[in-house]
């Protein structure tokens, strides 16, 4: 049996109908995907914020709101616009189809009856695209690698933007104490973090992605809402970041403390002629930050450098 792409890649069927439901869950873990099984659309909604999967499989007739209403929000929000999207439809008319295309972007269509091996091949080919492009990275799907770097080069050329660089201080130590597995657990807790606080605070053109190496992230936004959206996320990030310890090492004062670096940049701080140039200048800021203290302890995103 051929196994998919990534291992347990998460696949969120998104199907009003008990009985395709039920075969398309049978059939996909059978070949190895975790599949999660949303019946309205709003459900899917949420279940995407909370946990976004690799790929959604999107029915468009739905109960509550259309298929092509769930593909547009996906496509809206920072954590869930690149993920890719395999609509399902029954309708075949020339519209339904450009509205699959235009406004929901999918990455492919499928008519129903649908061959359920073509499917298989569908949703395999879709996340190997996508990991082999170095598009998302493996750990939280975030956009990673070129995406990434095609949102920086966007930057030379307008106005209006901030570029926060985050760093997660003193990750190395805490995954050399609790190991791989756990540390990648922190890394999927602060992508989540990071996306839920830039949508709460309403910066919906904000653009959220991950370094390819470290526990480094992204944030795009306009300039208004980012000390808002910093201040929240390191606040929140203090709070639940201590379940990730163990309960003796915090009772024993011996955990090794994590806590979030924060530099901002925005274009008065420029010229710069490439991606290099930009990146480099928000790295240094961020090595400000992060010496500004002599221990992670002493809490560096508090006195984060921000533009000037």
């Amino acid at each position: 049996m051929e196994a998919p792409t990534r291992a347990r890649s998460t696949i969120l069927v998104v199907e009003d109908d008990a009985d395709i439901a039920r075969l398309l869950r049978a059939y996909l873990t059978s070949r190895g995907f975790s599949v999660r099984v949303a019946t309205r659309g709003q459900e899917a909604l949420e279940v995407c914020r909370a946990m976004p999967p690799d790929l959604v499989l999107l029915d468009v007739r739905l109960p509550d709101i259309s298929g092509y209403e769930v593909g547009m929000a996906l496509r809206a929000a920072p954590e869930t616009q690149n993920i890719p999207i395999v609509v399902l439809t029954a309708f075949g008319e020339r519209e339904h189809r450009l509205t699959a295309h235009n406004q929901v972007r999918a990455d492919y269509l499928l008519d129903k009856p649908f061959d359920i091996e073509e499917l298989y091949l569908v949703i395999r080919n879709q996340i190997d695209q996508g990991r082999r492009r170095g598009h998302y990275h493996p750990v939280t799907n975030l956009p990673t690698g070129e995406l990434v770097n095609a949102r920086l080069r966007d930057l030379l050329v307008t106005e209006g933007w901030t570029l926060a660089l985050l760093r997660i201080a003193g990750f190395e130590h805490f995954t050399q104490r609790y190991g791989v597995i756990v540390g990648e657990d922190v890394l999927k807790f602060t992508a989540l973090l990071l996306c839920d606080v830039v949508r709460q605070h309403g910066a919906g053109a904000a653009f959220v992605g991950q370094m390819v190496v470290g526990p480094y992230f992204v944030l795009l936004a306009p300039p208004a809402p980012i000390p808002a959206i910093i201040a929240d996320l390191t606040r929140r990030f203090d709070a639940d970041i201590r379940l990730h310890y163990g309960y003796r090492d915090l009772r024993a004062g011996r955990a090794p403390q994590m806590l979030l670096a924060v530099a901002t940049i925005g274009p008065e701080d420029g010229p710069f002629s490439d991606i290099r140039e930009l990146t480099e200048a928000a790295e240094q800021r961020l090595s400000i930050a992060l010496t500004s203290g002599q221990e992670p302890s002493s809490n560096p995103h508090s006195r984060n450098t921000s533009s000037q």
